[in-house]
């Protein structure tokens, strides 16, 4: 049995409440590609909060931390400044949070690159923090070696490859991958060593739709896609710019919502309502008895 939670309206606390639901697990995943076909696609999202996993789990397969957070929780720049701690804290509010979907967290810059030992250390680290069922790492061939040591360690791995926001600095911008033969040849080479390597599902983000269909092909562990082809084994998105939380949308996204001008709005009358003293109420007010 796993557990979720519900918001305790009379102290605020979110408290569990055992759910006769098992979660899905690494295992489920990896085996909903057979024979190279993925009849029934895997759905992620991101999450950062407990509330958040609460609201998405029912409908996706995995739930992705992404470092992601740092831009869209901290307001950092970029992925780079994202501290082990903050995934760890973010990545156990999302378990907490949950019941239903397989749990992955991101390795931030510079807790694993260095060598396996490093990375071994850093990703028990934040399973043990945080609860969560498996890491992602970011890089192709070069880190394959570093999933083969995770793996055969216990620690299932999901891949990333294609853009790969925390080698911004090296690629030089978020510009879409996979343009010329060579850069095409060597994402379906890093996706290949990172299957053989035990990757249990990669991520191809930002990749030209032809390339993101050929590493699809090219391996038998699932492809999830963002900004790259429906033709992947599964997709996911920033669940903020999926919501429409932020001015700018990147290429690849599709909104589905606009909840930032409902809330600007819902803030606009809150304090239409406090200026003119019509809020609170005497429904939001305790009277003498």
């Amino acid at each position: 049995m796993s557990t979720t939670f519900q918001l305790d309206t009379g102290t605020s606390r979110a408290n569990p409440t055992p759910q006769v639901m098992k979660r899905l697990t690494v295992p489920a995943i990896l085996q909903r590609k057979q024979d190279g076909i993925t009849a029934d696609p895997i759905v992620m999202l991101t999450a950062y909060t407990a509330r958040q996993a609460q609201l998405l789990d029912a409908h996706c397969d995995m739930l992705l931390v992404g470092d992601s957070l740092g831009q869209v929780i901290y307001g950092l720049p970029s992925t780079i400044p994202v501290t082990l701690e903050m995934m760890a804290n973010h990545a156990a509010a999302v378990v907490r949070g949950s019941y239903h979907s397989v749990v992955v967290v991101d390795m931030p810059f510079g807790s694993y690159e260095e060598s396996p030992q490093q990375a071994f250390a850093s990703a028990a680290q934040l399973l043990k923090a945080s609860g969560a069922a498996a890491v992602k790492l970011e890089g192709g061939a070069a880190m394959a070696e570093t999933v083969a040591f995770l793996v055969g360690r216990g620690i299932p791995v999901m891949g990333h490859i294609g853009l790969t926001p925390q080698a911004v600095n090296v690629l030089g911008g978020y510009a879409a991958r996979g343009r010329s033969d060579a850069e095409a040849e060597k994402i379906v080479g890093d996706a290949k060593a990172l299957s053989d390597a035990g990757a249990f599902s990669i991520v191809v983000e930002g990749v030209v739709e032809p390339i993101a269909i050929a590493v699809t092909n090219a391996v038998p562990c699932p492809t999830i896609g963002i900004g790259a082809s429906a033709l992947c084994d599964g997709q996911v998105l920033v669940t903020e710019d999926m919501l429409g939380m932020f001015e700018r949308v990147p290429r690849f996204v599709k909104r589905y919502a606009d909840v930032a001008t409902t809330i600007s709005g819902a803030a606009d009358l809150y304090a239409q309502e406090v200026r003119a003293r019509s809020f609170p109420g005497a429904e939001q007010t305790y009277q003498p008895k």
